[in-house]
């Protein structure tokens, strides 16, 4: 009876022998894992200060303005006035917010003119009906379609009670 004891005991350590190698096994291939995640984020972090120490000398000011001066001919650059700035709320709606233009609609029917693409002859039908209607001429029925179902989205205007510093973010604050 003491030898099945003793074999019981033997398997019983031989088990938990194989069970704690393999928990070792296990949590080392994490440790390596781990550190392996830690050099990929110090590379990343590295890279991202290499690039924002690049940005800082593409954008010093004297780097600028000689590049201003050197295309200047080409580029016709000029200063941005502060009459030029507006509020946010002032802007037109958004891309995402624009209805999309029904492709029937688009047709322009007026002396057979074609338009290359759907947005453009939506466009181009909005733009004519506007000169037509300030010229006091009679608007073509695509174009009558086009303005009635695409409204073009215009600016708010400034308020003269509103404060300029004030920018309305879109925050649903009551």
């Amino acid at each position: 009876m003491l030898k099945t004891f003793d074999l019981v005991l033997i398997g019983v350590m031989t088990a938990t022998a194989t069970v704690t190698y393999t928990i070792k096994h296990r949590a080392e291939l994490k440790v390596e894992e781990v550190h392996r995640l830690e050099a990929e984020i110090k590379l990343e972090k590295d890279t991202i200060d290499l690039l924002k120490a690049d940005w800082a000398l593409q954008s010093q000011p004297n780097r600028l303005e000689r590049l201003v001066k050197a295309y200047n001919e080409e580029l016709k650059l000029q200063p941005t006035e502060s009459t030029a700035l507006v509020h946010a709320k002032e802007l037109p709606m958004l891309k995402s917010e624009v209805p999309v233009p029904d492709v029937t609609e688009a047709k322009v029917s007026a002396k057979g003119a074609t338009v290359a693409s759907a947005k453009s002859a939506t466009v181009a039908s909005a733009k004519s009906a506007t000169v037509a209607s300030a010229k006091g001429a009679p608007d073509t029925k695509g174009a009558q379609a086009t303005a009635k179902a695409q409204p073009i989205p215009m600016p708010a205007p400034r308020g003269e009670a509103e404060d300029a510093d004030q920018i309305e973010t879109g925050s649903v604050e009551e």
